[in-house]
């Protein structure tokens, strides 16, 4: 789906001097947003929107500052309302260097009732391209 570049900030470690593991989720964060930022309606309209369901993660190894990250996400499976996004968060000059993994179910919903809704066509559209 896509590869994003981020750089490890000072404010991303903890006690331990190593990136806490909260940090972790924000930095998905910021590429799943990446991604849905170049959809037609960013994934989704005035009825329709996307929430996160579940995400798993496997910390593999610590990550320290300075530090620059590849965050890369696929498709892990495209379901009728939901989308499971696989990620790898790798250093950025070396791939085999694994810091986290694991994925993240998205699940879209009418705004208004909040129960499931099918997945926006160019949500589908973009998972399936490729």
């Amino acid at each position: 789906m896509i590869r994003v570049p981020l750089s490890v900030r000072w404010r991303d470690l903890d006690a331990f001097n190593h990136v806490n593991n909260s940090k972790f989720l924000s930095y998905l964060e910021e590429a799943r947003l990446r991604w849905m930022v170049t959809l037609p309606g960013h994934g989704m309209d005035d009825h329709v929107a996307p929430v996160v369901a579940a995400a798993h993660l496997n910390y593999r190894r610590p990550i320290e500052w300075p530090n620059e990250l590849d965050v890369e996400l696929f498709v892990e499976r495209l379901g009728t309302t939901s989308l499971s996004i696989g990620h790898r968060i790798v250093d950025a000059n070396d791939s085999s260097a694994l810091y986290c993994d694991g994925n993240v179910v998205l699940v879209w919903i009418h705004r208004e009732t909040g129960q499931p809704a099918a997945l926006p066509e160019p949500v589908r559209a973009a998972c399936s391209a490729g």
